[in-house]
């Protein structure tokens, strides 16, 4: 089901792979690219710039030893993880050739080499040849023709090579050589782990506040930057970030979202989803070509009049004050239960919510990340501020009282004349407290309620009370407590609290 094909530049905004035909997404590489020495590749893309890449070859092997080489893998392999399955062929030595074909890295190796240079007369357009020693390719490339030395600016002319040097690659090839116990043709699993794949989750959320629903798309966005093309492969995409070692060269690379949305509650609910270990596993369901140096975009998630609501929010920090009011976050709750939401495990991305303007077409209000979500969590997205749902939080007074307790600040233990005694010294437990006001206006035609969080009530004291309040609280932690409040339309509302705490 897409809800949002029917607004055609809304869907084209989501991306057009959802108006191609299911077929387009199995296709291999261009007619125009070079064959790939690739097998059946699978690809198992992980989160964190790593994917395990298994690649199904059939080789010929005489008895014995045996160089066997394989192009197109990844150019960022890491060769240390490499595993053949290759029956009675045993792997005796390994090299990966990453030095990769290039005009820069041809001049290079022909250091020390007699080349031919052609160049052309611009008046006559004569061609003429001449036999030169290559000196020196570092920023620019000097050489020798017969009793000068002559530096070739942009090259100076075309330069034609003997032959390739064996250590250059037009493509990443993995040499191995492999002791068989037999010869013949036989199939080889070539498995290894490689950076430079990655993906995420996006979503895009159309959002009905008169109905209090939602419809949300997700959409996974593949990159490959390995500078090797993987046609026609199987994908399985795992959400999470399975632990490497610091030294294994490989940064952690996952994206992780730092800011978070206002609120987030995990469920407890398990996913109908295939799980690898503690993660969950969404697998592309036809082959797709994972190109070099491209971004694709596949759906894994399409629910429509999932229960959504809006809300107001504001968390005011400890003795803040301001001269003005401030606006309340919007923030957007909803459910991934499978009885009242979107029913189904969220892998980490971005929410991109939408609404109708007056003439019903889809505008964007804002976006937030999430992190890997759970079935059965609770959501709350802060998509912007209310222009018209402000407060002022002011602090009224402040001033020390003297609770009726005591406390110990100290013990010694004392010798006078050879008697030791133990001296236990006692004072009264003196507060501060705080008299706050928060003043919460509203300009809607309707009533509204809002969240409104006072912070900063541990900050290491861990004794904070309140005596009064005119709305009752709730403490959400030891360092926040929480009013909900009624707003009347075009109207205002009061919250006045005190606070007692230690310094």
């Amino acid at each position: 089901m897409n809800t949002f094909g029917q607004f055609p530049a809304f869907g084209l905004m989501l991306g057009l792979a959802a108006a191609l035909p299911a077929p387009l997404w199995a296709q291999g590489a261009p007619s125009s690219a070079p064959a790939s020495g690739q097998g059946d590749v699978s690809l198992t893309i992980y989160n964190n710039d790593l994917a395990l890449v298994q690649d199904k070859r059939q080789i010929t092997l005489q008895r014995g030893m045996n160089r066997q080489e394989f192009p197109d893998v990844s150019a960022m392999i890491r060769p240390e993880t490499v595993t053949l399955g290759s029956g009675d062929a045993g792997i005796v030595e390994q090299n990966f050739d990453y030095d990769l074909l290039s005009p820069e890295k041809l001049l290079d190796k022909a250091v020390g080499q007699t080349v031919t240079l052609v160049r052309t007369n611009p008046a006559t357009g004569v061609e003429t040849r001449e036999q030169a020693l290559v000196l020196a390719n570092n920023g620019g490339t000097i050489v020798r023709i017969g009793d000068r030395i002559e530096v070739l600016e942009s090259y100076g002319a075309r330069i034609l090579f003997s032959g390739l040097p064996p250590s250059l690659r037009a493509r990443p090839t993995l040499s191995i050589t492999l002791d068989a116990a037999s010869a013949g043709s036989r199939p080889v699993t070539l498995s290894y782990l490689s950076s430079g794949f990655g993906w995420k989750a996006d979503y895009v959320a159309l959002f009905d506040e008169a109905a209090g629903k939602m419809d949300l798309q997700g959409w996974i966005t593949l990159t490959n930057n390995t500078g090797t093309s993987f046609p026609n492969a199987r994908v399985l995409l795992v959400a999470g970030r399975p632990g490497q070692d610091n030294n294994s060269g490989m940064g952690g690379g996952g994206r992780r979202y730092v800011e978070r949305q206002v609120a987030y509650n995990p469920g407890t609910q398990s996913a109908n989803r295939e799980q690898l270990g503690d993660f969950y596993v969404y697998p592309i369901a036809a082959r797709t070509t994972v190109a070099n140096a491209q971004q694709k975009q596949v759906s894994f998630l399409d629910v429509a009049g999932a229960p959504a609501s809006k809300g107001y929010y504001f968390r005011n920090d400890w003795l803040g004050a301001s001269d003005e009011a401030q606006s309340f976050a919007t923030v957007l709750k909803l459910s991934t239960a499978k009885e009242s939401g979107v029913g189904d495990a969220l892998p980490a991305g971005t929410v991109r919510v939408y609404m109708r303007d007056a003439r019903g077409a889809p505008q964007f209000i804002g976006e937030k990340g999430i992190d890997h979500t759970p079935m059965g969590s609770t959501l709350s997205l802060r998509t912007g501020e209310a222009f018209d749902v402000k407060v002022q939080p002011t602090v009224q007074k402040r001033e020390t009282i003297t609770a009726d307790e005591w406390e110990k600040t100290g013990r010694w233990r004392i010798t006078v004349n050879g008697k030791t005694d133990d001296v236990t010294v006692e004072r009264q437990k003196v507060y501060w407290r705080t008299t706050m006001t928060y003043k919460v206006t509203n300009a809607r035609p309707a009533p509204v309620k809002v969240e409104l969080v006072q912070a900063g009530l541990d900050n290491w004291w861990s004794d904070t009370r309140v005596p009064s309040e005119s709305v009752k609280g709730t403490q959400r932690t030891l360092d926040e407590r929480v009013w909900a409040l009624d707003v009347p339309a075009n109207g205002e509302t009061t919250l006045t609290v005190q606070f007692d705490t230690r310094y």
